[in-house]
């Protein structure tokens, strides 16, 4: 039983660093998301490591669900034998609930920016079609200013 308390709290551990990948993680996203001249390739390349650390959190999420389900049962039991560790577990919970918390917070600013960023990127798009445009259409009008319509001569007199 000590030893599988140890381990759960070894996994919350692990948890509590991976959620402060992803919380620096999103922080480095607002900073690029605020960036005039984003870098595309900068942007994916944090999003891929955020997706990779929440992957690493999903498993680690499932490995401490299969542990706990082991001793769930005999825990109540035990509980007094057991308390210090078991006010350990608890202390790490909360410091995971609020770090999520954080987590989300810093995703929803995210989602906001990322909303704006592509909105202003679209407008930068209809912009520059519409100068194609102009520009496309002013090279025709001035290749015709230089064109002369065929003409007829009248040579009888």
């Amino acid at each position: 039983m000590k030893q599988t308390l140890s381990l759960l709290e070894q996994s919350l551990e692990k948890k509590l660093l991976l959620l402060d990948g992803i919380l620096e993680k999103s922080r480095d996203q607002e900073v690029l998301l605020k960036d005039e001249e984003l870098d595309p390739d900068q942007f994916e390349q944090n999003v891929e490591e955020k997706a990779a650390l929440v992957e690493q959190l999903a498993g680690l999420d499932a490995g401490f669900e299969q542990v706990y389900a082991r001793i769930k049962e005999e825990l109540p039991k035990q509980k007094a034998e057991y308390q210090e560790e078991i006010k350990k577990l608890q202390k790490l919970i909360s410091e995971i609930t609020a770090r999520s918390t954080s987590i989300q917070a810093e995703e929803a600013r995210n989602k906001e920016l990322a909303q704006k960023k592509f909105a202003t990127v679209r407008k930068q798009i209809k912009e520059a079609k519409t100068s194609r445009q102009v520009v496309n259409q002013y090279y025709q009008n001035m290749m015709k200013l230089n064109f002369v319509d065929p003409q007829f001569m009248d040579d009888k007199q």
